[in-house]
Protein backbone atom coordinates (compact mmCIF):
# COMPACT_ATOMS: atom_id res chain seq x y z
CA UNK A 1 0.00 0.00 0.00
CA UNK A 2 2.10 3.16 -1.26
CA UNK A 3 -0.82 5.58 -0.21
CA UNK A 4 -1.86 6.18 3.27
CA UNK A 5 -4.09 9.32 5.15
CA UNK A 6 -1.84 10.66 7.77
CA UNK A 7 -3.28 13.30 10.56
CA UNK A 8 -0.94 15.01 13.44
CA UNK A 9 -2.84 15.46 16.09
CA UNK A 10 -1.94 18.73 17.72
CA UNK A 11 -2.69 18.82 21.24
CA UNK A 12 -2.38 21.54 24.30
CA UNK A 13 -1.42 18.94 27.34
CA UNK A 14 -1.70 20.07 30.67
CA UNK A 15 -1.33 18.36 34.21
CA UNK A 16 -3.93 16.22 34.50
CA UNK A 17 -3.38 12.84 32.74
CA UNK A 18 -6.64 11.59 32.45
CA UNK A 19 -7.84 14.84 30.49
CA UNK A 20 -5.22 14.87 28.43
CA UNK A 21 -6.01 11.22 27.43
CA UNK A 22 -9.74 12.26 27.05
CA UNK A 23 -8.40 14.77 24.49
CA UNK A 24 -6.07 12.97 22.30
CA UNK A 25 -8.26 9.78 21.75
CA UNK A 26 -11.37 12.71 20.97
CA UNK A 27 -8.93 14.12 18.56
CA UNK A 28 -7.99 10.36 17.23
CA UNK A 29 -11.55 9.31 17.17
CA UNK A 30 -12.24 12.55 15.07
CA UNK A 31 -9.03 11.99 12.39
CA UNK A 32 -10.01 7.89 12.37
CA UNK A 33 -13.20 8.89 11.38
CA UNK A 34 -12.23 11.06 8.44
CA UNK A 35 -10.52 8.25 7.17
CA UNK A 36 -6.78 7.92 8.96
CA UNK A 37 -4.87 5.24 9.30
CA UNK A 38 -1.87 6.99 10.39
CA UNK A 39 -2.04 9.32 13.61
CA UNK A 40 0.46 10.93 15.48
CA UNK A 41 0.51 12.71 18.46
CA UNK A 42 3.07 15.41 20.05
CA UNK A 43 5.78 15.17 22.43
CA UNK A 44 4.68 14.94 26.50
CA UNK A 45 0.95 13.92 25.35
CA UNK A 46 0.54 12.34 28.71
CA UNK A 47 1.44 15.82 31.07
CA UNK A 48 2.81 18.78 30.32
CA UNK A 49 4.71 19.78 34.15
CA UNK A 50 7.34 22.20 34.73
CA UNK A 51 7.33 21.42 38.62
CA UNK A 52 9.72 18.30 39.45
CA UNK A 53 8.17 17.17 42.39
CA UNK A 54 4.60 17.41 41.11
CA UNK A 55 5.56 15.49 37.38
CA UNK A 56 7.39 12.73 39.23
CA UNK A 57 4.14 12.01 41.22
CA UNK A 58 1.85 11.71 38.32
CA UNK A 59 4.04 10.24 36.21
CA UNK A 60 4.46 5.98 36.30
CA UNK A 61 6.24 3.13 34.67
CA UNK A 62 5.43 2.30 30.96
CA UNK A 63 3.94 -0.70 32.01
CA UNK A 64 1.50 1.50 34.16
CA UNK A 65 1.15 4.54 31.48
CA UNK A 66 -2.96 4.93 31.28
CA UNK A 67 -2.40 6.86 28.12
CA UNK A 68 -0.09 4.73 26.67
CA UNK A 69 -2.70 1.59 27.28
CA UNK A 70 -5.33 4.01 25.84
CA UNK A 71 -3.56 4.54 22.84
CA UNK A 72 -3.17 0.76 22.40
CA UNK A 73 -6.89 0.03 23.14
CA UNK A 74 -8.09 2.65 20.39
CA UNK A 75 -5.15 1.49 17.46
CA UNK A 76 -6.78 -2.26 18.17
CA UNK A 77 -10.60 -0.79 17.91
CA UNK A 78 -10.12 1.34 14.85
CA UNK A 79 -7.47 -0.77 13.09
CA UNK A 80 -4.92 2.23 13.06
CA UNK A 81 -1.32 2.98 13.47
CA UNK A 82 -0.89 4.77 16.17
CA UNK A 83 2.31 6.74 16.12
CA UNK A 84 2.16 8.00 20.12
CA UNK A 85 5.12 11.03 19.89
CA UNK A 86 6.25 10.93 23.49
CA UNK A 87 5.35 10.09 27.26
CA UNK A 88 7.35 10.80 30.18
CA UNK A 89 7.32 7.42 32.32
CA UNK A 90 9.81 6.76 35.06
CA UNK A 91 13.01 5.27 34.44
CA UNK A 92 15.07 4.49 37.54
CA UNK A 93 15.69 8.45 39.58
CA UNK A 94 14.88 9.73 36.02
CA UNK A 95 12.42 9.74 33.76
CA UNK A 96 12.23 9.22 29.83
CA UNK A 97 10.78 10.70 27.39
CA UNK A 98 9.31 8.29 24.59
CA UNK A 99 7.79 7.74 21.98
CA UNK A 100 6.01 4.25 20.38
CA UNK A 101 4.21 2.93 17.38
CA UNK A 102 1.60 0.74 18.02
CA UNK A 103 0.22 -1.08 15.30
CA UNK A 104 -2.71 -1.95 14.17
CA UNK A 105 -3.40 -4.84 16.51
CA UNK A 106 -2.68 -2.56 19.63
CA UNK A 107 0.79 -4.08 20.32
CA UNK A 108 3.82 -1.98 20.94
CA UNK A 109 6.25 -2.52 17.72
CA UNK A 110 9.16 0.11 18.38
CA UNK A 111 10.18 2.38 21.27
CA UNK A 112 12.20 5.20 21.44
CA UNK A 113 13.97 7.65 23.69
CA UNK A 114 14.75 11.08 23.19
CA UNK A 115 18.44 11.22 22.33
CA UNK A 116 19.49 15.13 22.62
CA UNK A 117 18.17 16.80 25.44
CA UNK A 118 16.84 20.41 25.41
CA UNK A 119 19.95 22.55 27.84
CA UNK A 120 19.84 26.12 26.76
CA UNK A 121 19.40 29.39 27.74
CA UNK A 122 17.21 31.36 25.63
CA UNK A 123 17.63 35.02 25.14
CA UNK A 124 13.76 35.82 26.37
CA UNK A 125 15.22 34.68 29.49
CA UNK A 126 13.77 30.96 29.29
CA UNK A 127 15.51 28.26 30.55
CA UNK A 128 15.63 24.69 29.96
CA UNK A 129 17.86 21.74 31.95
CA UNK A 130 15.77 18.58 30.48
CA UNK A 131 19.17 16.89 31.32
CA UNK A 132 18.22 17.59 35.11
CA UNK A 133 14.95 14.96 35.31
CA UNK A 134 15.14 13.28 31.86
CA UNK A 135 17.74 10.31 30.90
CA UNK A 136 18.76 10.92 27.02
CA UNK A 137 18.37 7.47 24.69
CA UNK A 138 21.23 5.94 23.10
CA UNK A 139 19.59 4.78 19.96
CA UNK A 140 17.80 5.81 16.47
CA UNK A 141 15.06 3.51 15.69
CA UNK A 142 13.25 2.73 12.47
CA UNK A 143 9.91 0.76 12.62
CA UNK A 144 7.38 -0.34 10.41
CA UNK A 145 4.44 1.79 10.37
CA UNK A 146 0.95 0.81 8.05
CA UNK A 147 3.35 -0.16 5.29
CA UNK A 148 5.75 2.68 5.18
CA UNK A 149 9.31 2.55 7.22
CA UNK A 150 9.16 5.65 10.29
CA UNK A 151 12.02 7.14 11.70
CA UNK A 152 11.20 8.14 14.74
CA UNK A 153 13.18 11.12 16.75
CA UNK A 154 11.43 14.58 19.14
CA UNK A 155 11.33 17.83 19.39
CA UNK A 156 15.14 18.93 20.01
CA UNK A 157 16.42 15.82 17.95
CA UNK A 158 15.15 17.92 14.73
CA UNK A 159 17.95 19.85 14.74
CA UNK A 160 20.56 17.37 14.44
CA UNK A 161 20.47 16.18 10.64
CA UNK A 162 22.63 13.64 10.92
CA UNK A 163 20.09 11.19 13.02
CA UNK A 164 18.01 11.88 9.91
CA UNK A 165 20.21 11.27 7.44
CA UNK A 166 21.09 7.58 9.17
CA UNK A 167 17.44 7.01 10.02
CA UNK A 168 16.68 7.56 6.10
CA UNK A 169 19.92 5.64 4.79
CA UNK A 170 18.80 2.92 7.19
CA UNK A 171 15.34 2.56 4.94
CA UNK A 172 12.82 5.35 6.62
CA UNK A 173 10.74 6.86 4.11
CA UNK A 174 8.59 9.13 6.96
CA UNK A 175 10.88 10.73 9.63
CA UNK A 176 9.24 12.64 12.58
CA UNK A 177 9.85 15.43 15.13
CA UNK A 178 6.63 15.67 17.05
CA UNK A 179 7.66 18.45 19.09
CA UNK A 180 6.73 20.82 22.33
CA UNK A 181 9.07 23.73 20.50
CA UNK A 182 9.17 26.87 22.60
CA UNK A 183 6.91 29.75 20.67
CA UNK A 184 10.31 31.57 20.22
CA UNK A 185 12.28 29.30 18.95
CA UNK A 186 9.36 28.01 16.72
CA UNK A 187 8.50 31.19 14.88
CA UNK A 188 12.39 31.06 14.28
CA UNK A 189 13.35 28.15 12.99
CA UNK A 190 10.68 25.11 12.91
CA UNK A 191 8.92 25.06 9.61
CA UNK A 192 12.37 25.62 7.72
CA UNK A 193 14.13 22.49 10.19
CA UNK A 194 11.39 20.35 8.92
CA UNK A 195 11.29 21.33 5.59
CA UNK A 196 14.93 21.22 5.61
CA UNK A 197 15.36 17.45 6.72
CA UNK A 198 12.61 16.36 4.55
CA UNK A 199 14.67 18.00 1.36
CA UNK A 200 17.98 16.43 2.50
CA UNK A 201 16.66 12.93 2.66
CA UNK A 202 14.42 12.75 0.10
CA UNK A 203 11.37 11.86 3.15
CA UNK A 204 8.24 12.71 4.31
CA UNK A 205 8.36 14.85 8.21
CA UNK A 206 5.41 14.18 10.16
CA UNK A 207 5.54 16.42 13.39
CA UNK A 208 3.04 16.81 15.47
CA UNK A 209 3.05 19.39 17.78
CA UNK A 210 2.04 20.87 21.05
CA UNK A 211 0.41 24.47 21.02
CA UNK A 212 -1.01 27.47 23.00
CA UNK A 213 -0.27 28.66 26.31
CA UNK A 214 -0.49 25.40 29.11
CA UNK A 215 -0.94 25.27 32.62
CA UNK A 216 1.78 25.35 33.65
CA UNK A 217 2.87 28.47 32.19
CA UNK A 218 4.93 27.83 28.85
CA UNK A 219 4.00 28.63 25.79
CA UNK A 220 4.84 26.08 23.06
CA UNK A 221 4.43 27.59 19.12
CA UNK A 222 2.10 24.90 17.72
CA UNK A 223 2.06 24.51 13.67
CA UNK A 224 1.23 20.36 13.47
CA UNK A 225 3.56 19.94 10.21
CA UNK A 226 3.17 17.34 7.35
CA UNK A 227 6.01 18.16 4.81
CA UNK A 228 6.44 15.99 1.16
CA UNK A 229 10.03 14.63 -0.27
CA UNK A 230 10.13 17.77 -2.19
CA UNK A 231 9.62 20.11 0.74
CA UNK A 232 5.92 21.14 0.16
CA UNK A 233 3.79 21.75 2.93
CA UNK A 234 0.78 19.52 2.65
CA UNK A 235 -0.80 20.59 5.99
CA UNK A 236 0.18 22.80 8.77
CA UNK A 237 -1.93 23.79 11.73
CA UNK A 238 -2.31 27.11 14.33
CA UNK A 239 -1.85 27.15 18.16
CA UNK A 240 -5.03 25.78 18.51
CA UNK A 241 -5.72 21.58 19.40
CA UNK A 242 -7.25 19.99 16.47
CA UNK A 243 -6.15 17.40 13.51
CA UNK A 244 -4.39 17.93 10.21
CA UNK A 245 -4.52 15.47 7.40
CA UNK A 246 -2.56 14.47 4.31
CA UNK A 247 -2.47 11.58 1.60
CA UNK A 248 1.15 10.01 2.11
CA UNK A 249 2.29 8.60 -1.18
CA UNK A 250 5.34 6.16 -1.20
CA UNK A 251 6.04 6.67 -4.35
CA UNK A 252 7.18 10.22 -4.20
CA UNK A 253 10.28 9.27 -1.61
CA UNK A 254 11.21 6.78 -4.66
CA UNK A 255 10.87 10.19 -7.23
CA UNK A 256 12.29 12.71 -4.93
CA UNK A 257 15.22 10.15 -4.08
CA UNK A 258 16.21 9.36 -7.54
CA UNK A 259 15.80 13.33 -8.77
CA UNK A 260 18.52 14.35 -6.48
CA UNK A 261 20.73 11.36 -5.12
CA UNK A 262 21.73 12.94 -1.64
CA UNK A 263 21.53 10.15 0.62
CA UNK A 264 24.03 8.05 -2.59
CA UNK A 265 26.27 10.76 -2.92
CA UNK A 266 27.28 11.24 1.05
CA UNK A 267 30.62 10.89 1.74
CA UNK A 268 32.20 10.13 5.30
CA UNK A 269 33.75 13.85 6.16
CA UNK A 270 37.62 14.24 7.34
CA UNK A 271 38.50 17.50 8.31
CA UNK A 272 41.60 19.11 8.15
CA UNK A 273 43.00 21.79 10.39
CA UNK A 274 45.79 23.69 7.81
CA UNK A 275 47.17 27.06 8.67
CA UNK A 276 47.17 26.79 12.63
CA UNK A 277 50.57 26.16 13.02
CA UNK A 278 51.99 28.67 10.60
CA UNK A 279 49.60 31.38 12.78
CA UNK A 280 50.90 30.20 16.24
CA UNK A 281 54.66 30.29 15.02
CA UNK A 282 53.84 34.00 13.58
CA UNK A 283 52.34 35.24 16.74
Amino acid sequence: MSRILAAVLQMRTGRNVARNIDDLIGLASDAAAQGARFLQSPEMSNILERDRTRLFEAVCLEEEDPMLAAVRDFARRFKVTFHLGSIAVKSGDRLANRGFVVDAEGEITARYGKMHLFDVDLPNGESWRESATYQAGDCAVIAPAAGAVLGMGICYDLRFPALFHALAKEGADILTAPACFTRQTGEAHWQVLQRARAIETGSYMISAAQGGRHEDGRESYGHSIIVDPWGRVLAEGGDAPGIFLAEIDLERVREARSRIPALRHARAITVSRQGFLAEQAAE
